[in-house]
């Protein structure tokens, strides 16, 4: 009997009784296929069991996951965002230990690896608890109706990651903005934005932009993170399945945890870094011709985001090196401090993600695509590691609560 036969014969089983039996009375007994052991039969019988708490659990459990796992990993996000967003050519910011060390020499860690916290933070718990919320009804639903469990993983972390965009986009749009920027009135690097905080980027984004900026880069944003949810999810419950599998009992240890966890993250991480690079492009290159004209708006954005003293002091530099596209953003630029695309760096004027994909490999090839897969793939290592195995800790914590509450009545 193949693996995806016996996950699916463990839900079957679940839904047609639905009490815990004791394990030698477990109706996976019937399974014929030869194991190491009845003890795989006896420690996989209530798996199904644990796989399917309160929806509060789960929604409370990933919360804090996700919250603790993007905390945690933020400094290398905005590595990462440097890496994909520098419209310098060559770029600034090169390998994933440079740009840390450059970051944090010339920003400090607050206002530079840190930079965006607050959105970040704002935006991760809620959304999460929809994402978790979203994921274990669809997954069930699915599950419960005959479709195979693989596809049922896929299309829940699909669908979670839908419902949970509306949340995490806006906060999304300023985290990176933020990020791009570091310092207020940075010195070192002229991304175009210069917010002096979380509220200030906000209140310039709506009078400048107009609220449905807050959702820019959306389509770019789903392109990215629902297929990393549906392949981060289905590598994940395959793994956990075959990890069950190796060691016998449903309890696969804490390194196993860690390495199912981290592993799905961050292959899927680097599968969809293309969609990634395109997302935080649109997100936070400045783009005078979609911005919106009524009574001269679309002029004033692209003065009132430049710091009043970059001209001065970079007007050689700027004359030397651009001269000939400055008519493309009216910002000016030097050699590390840019808004205008160098050569050889594409000017996204889309919304289309595959026009978008198409523009950076003309200009840049592959390797356009792949800006920033190194702290992409660690970052979603270590932040999905984080998430998933806190999840499954509080799971545990919160039924052994659940359990003590019950026995006290």
């Amino acid at each position: 009997m193949s693996l995806t036969s016996r996950v699916f014969g463990l839900f079957s089983t679940a839904n047609s009784d639905p009490t815990v039996t004791p394990a030698g009375d477990s109706p996976t007994s019937t399974w014929t296929q030869p194991t190491p052991t009845g003890a795989i039969h006896d420690d996989l019988a209530p798996v199904e069991e644990e796989s399917r708490p309160p929806y509060l659990h789960a929604m409370l459990a990933g919360g804090t996951g996700g919250t603790c796992g993007d905390m945690l990993m933020h400094s290398l996000d905005t590595v990462k965002t440097r890496q994909q967003g520098d419209p310098t050519f060559p770029p600034k910011y090169t390998s994933m230990g440079q740009s840390y060390a450059t970051i944090y020499r010339q920003e400090g860690f607050c206002r530079g690896l840190y930079g965006g916290v607050t959105p970040a933070l704002l935006g991760s718990f809620p959304g999460t608890v929809i994402f978790f919320g979203v994921y274990e009804y669809t997954k069930r639903l699915m599950i419960d109706s005959g479709i195979n469990p693989s596809i049922a993983y896929l299309s829940g972390g699909f669908f979670a990651d839908l419902a949970a965009s509306i949340v995490y986009v806006p906060s999304e749009v300023l985290k990176t903005r933020l990020q791009l920027q570091g310092r207020h009135n940075n010195p070192h690097f002229n991304s175009g934005y210069n917010y002096r905080n979380m509220r200030d980027g906000f209140r310039q984004i709506v009078r400048l932009e107009g609220f449905p900026a807050l959702f820019h880069g959306y389509k770019a944003t789903i392109f990215r993170d629902l297929p990393f949810s549906a392949l981060q999810f289905a590598f994940y419950e395959k793994e956990q399945s075959l990890a069950k599998q190796w060691v016998g009992k449903r309890d696969i240890g804490l390194g196993l945890e860690i390495l199912t966890a981290a592993t799905a993250g961050g292959m899927a991480g680097v599968i969809t870094c293309p969609m990634d690079v395109v997302k935080t492009r649109i997100q936070t290159q400045q783009n005078p011709i979609a911005t919106p004209t009524p009574s001269g708006s679309g002029a004033k954005h692209c003065v009132e985001h430049v710091p009043k003293e970059s001209p001065r002091p970079h007007a050689p530099a700027s004359s030397h090196s651009h001269t000939p596209r400055a008519h493309s953003r009216p910002i000016s630029t030097s050699g590390a401090s840019t808004s205008i695309p160098a050569p050889g760096t594409p000017r996204l004027d889309t919304s289309s993600v595959f026009t978008g994909l198409k523009m950076i490999y003309r200009t840049e090839g592959i390797a356009g695509w792949f800006r920033g897969v190194g702290p992409r793939g660690v970052w979603t290592s270590i932040q999905s590691g984080t998430m998933l195995v806190m999840y499954q800790y509080l799971l545990k914590q919160l039924e052994a609560h659940q359990i003590l509450e019950e026995r006290a009545l």
